[in-house]
């Protein structure tokens, strides 16, 4: 049963910080091209601005996507119940 649990608690670690390290990189890759395409044609920043918050918008939603998924496994882990299920199984009980 620990073993489930360090198991989970590991894979949540990771779904979060690989989350979080996508949504750094596309916001940073994201903030340089609207610089770059702001620099090209300052005419257009009102509009590239818009449309960079919007995908600022998305961008974040991936993120909290993932930590909603993190405390699902956090507080309502549905391997320990297939676990115990399993160990009931081979017990022969």
């Amino acid at each position: 049963m620990e073993t489930v649990i360090g198991f989970t608690a590991i894979a949540i670690a990771l779904l979060i910080g690989m989350g979080a390290m996508g949504v750094a990189i596309g916001m940073g890759i994201l903030g340089g091209k609207f610089l770059e395409g702001a620099a090209r044609q300052p005419e257009m920043v009102p509009m590239l601005q818009v449309k960079m918050f919007i995908v600022v918008g998305l961008l974040d939603a991936v993120a909290m996507i993932g930590v909603g998924i993190a405390l699902f496994f956090t507080f309502a882990n549905p391997f320990i119940t297939q676990y115990a299920d399993a160990m009931k199984a081979m017990s022969g009980s």
